[in-house]
């Protein structure tokens, strides 16, 4: 395992939790016991802490990132299957997320609640618990509606006052026709290169 210290804070990570040899787990990160991470699993707690309860398992390939304003919580009990991709959510005690599924800044997803393979949960979600996000469909809202990828107009309807370019960069959602591309990745770049410039 490559453990990396970011910003004087390292991962915490007991004895009896398994790492694969080849995981990436930087920064605050603070992993619970009896837990396993697997191969090519990162774990980057690089503008906000992430916090693993017991008995988790995140497998092959799965990306978890804690961001600022968004830490990423797991509870007891958690499966997060492979190449899942997590960031700056909340999940509860008792969850399965499978294989590819992504959860978004500001989700919850509730206790026992299932996202199956490839679903979404978007940004400032809340999947209330024993709820299913069946293969590849999104969850969108507070409390969440779950609907198939081609409810677009639905999907749209809750998600745009959800409002993805604020809350995650902060930045007003532009005009139709126009992008806030160039701004956005131009300092977002930026901001990356110069917090990443001491690095060991």
């Amino acid at each position: 395992m490559l453990r990396l210290p970011y910003q004087d804070k390292s991962p915490s990570i007991p004895a009896d939790t398994r790492t694969a040899p080849n995981a990436v787990v930087s920064g605050d990160v603070t992993v619970g016991h009896n837990c396993s991470i697997g191969f090519g699993a990162v774990l980057t707690a690089e503008s906000g802490p992430i916090r693993i309860g017991d008995n988790c398992v995140v497998m092959d390939g799965a990306v978890l990132r804690g961001v600022r304003g968004n830490p990423l919580r797991i509870g007891d009990n958690v499966l997060i299957g492979p190449h899942a991709y997590l960031t700056g959510c909340t999940i509860e005690q008792n969850v399965f997320i499978a294989t590819g599924a992504t959860i978004f800044n500001g989700a919850v997803v509730g206790e026992r609640a299932e996202v199956r393979i490839n679903g979404i949960v978007h940004i400032r979600t809340r999947l209330l618990p024993d709820a299913v996000v069946p293969l590849g469909w999104i969850a969108v809202g507070d409390p969440a509606e779950i609907l198939p990828p081609d409810a677009h107009e639905r999907i749209w309807e809750i998600q745009k006052p959800l409002d993805f370019p604020r809350y995650v960069f902060g930045v007003e959602r532009p005009e139709e026709g126009e992008t806030m591309m160039p701004d956005v990745m131009r300092r977002y770049a930026r901001f990356l290169v110069r917090r990443h410039n001491g690095d060991r």
